[in-house]
């Protein structure tokens, strides 16, 4: 991706323009880096210079500017009621809240981030999943009201989980992955911002781990993870547990924050919402183990046509040792609590 200085130009603006978001004193400041985030990506996403990155950036920028135009509006609004209007009744909150969640793709706006995933690299994928994620969550921080946030917490859970189900590109069922992720983030902000970064941090290290594994065998589509054809069995194996820890299963390492978020909604009498949020993580299991479904027969076909691809790789150890830490995160974590 870092050919050449236009891509770390433009990169090191995207960057910066999620840093000034998260660090302005005033909304008009934060639309500001916003919008330098914005501008830099599309040069980003634009870098395999084909059709469909052509329409997938005008996509994402006409998405991205309705929800910028929203929340210029709503902040104008706020100038206007604190200082011309005090009597004015609307509340410029819940404008914010919804220009926030639609830059973010969380449901019932997430129309948008299924078809701009599948026209992206892994590399910028995984930017989109991450990345481009910091800034409009850490605003919904600050205006932040659980009693809006509901409906978007369990349509964000059903939505993802069931969007998933139908897919056979495999961007598009990480978008929907992405999208019912996004409901627990919600739902972990109930409590306090460290919650929410928490699941982030892991969420973002196991998404990183998948996706590095995605564009190391360059696989796109379902049926080429059943032609996926590598030495060790044993490592197949291994690289996709990872799946199954970014699903929530226990003992796996993505166990530990939805553990966490469950625990707390159950302190704060939330049960529908976590019966939600547990039922979505089930399903969303499904499809995960429908990926996984090649890797964990016993007895399995391959071609003579198709390159084997040796373990003692770089990239392959690289994917071993996320998939170790995925593997025995959990047990270690609930070690180190036991211990302190």
């Amino acid at each position: 991706m870092f050919n050449n200085s236009t891509k770390i130009l433009f990169f090191l603006t995207l960057i910066s323009g999620t840093l000034i978001t998260i660090s302005s004193s005033s909304w008009l400041s934060a639309w500001m880096g916003l919008e330098i985030n914005l501008l830099s990506f599309i040069p980003l996403m634009n870098s395999t210079n084909n059709l469909l990155s052509s329409e997938t950036a005008l996509k994402y920028f006409l998405t991205q500017a309705i929800a910028s135009s929203i929340f210029l509006v709503a902040v104008i609004i706020s100038m206007l009621k604190t200082n011309m209007f005090p009597q004015l009744v609307l509340n410029y909150n819940n404008l914010i809240t919804t220009a926030l969640l639609i830059k973010s793709g969380t449901a019932p706006f997430h129309f948008w981030f299924p078809s701009v995933m599948d026209g992206l690299s892994w590399t910028n994928s995984l930017i989109l999943m991450t990345w481009q994620k910091i800034a409009p969550l850490v605003l919904v921080t600050y205006i932040y009201s659980l009693n809006l946030m509901i409906f978007f917490i369990i349509s964000s859970a059903l939505v993802g989980a069931l969007g998933g189900l139908n897919q056979t590109s495999l961007r598009k069922l990480m978008a929907f992955s992405s999208i019912n992720h996004l409901g627990w983030m919600l739902a972990a902000m109930a409590d306090s911002n460290k919650l929410w970064l928490i699941y982030f941090i892991f969420y973002v290290f196991l998404s990183t781990a998948i996706i590095f594994m995605f564009n190391l065998f360059k696989t796109f589509h379902l049926n080429q993870i059943y032609s996926l054809s590598i030495q060790s069995t044993i490592l197949k194996f291994c690289l996709f547990i990872n799946l199954l820890s970014l699903g929530g299963l226990p003992p796996f390492l993505g166990f530990f924050p939805k553990w966490m978020i469950i625990q707390q909604l159950s302190t704060m009498n939330y049960m529908f919402m976590t019966f939600v949020l547990i039922m979505s993580s089930l399903i969303t299991l499904f499809f995960y183990l429908r990926l996984c479904y090649p890797a964990f027969l016993l007895g399995k076909t391959e071609h003579s046509w198709i390159k084997i691809i040796p373990v003692s790789t770089l990239p392959n150890k690289t994917s071993l040792i996320f998939s170790f830490i995925s593997t025995m995160g959990l047990p270690l974590i609930s070690l180190l609590i036991f211990i302190f």
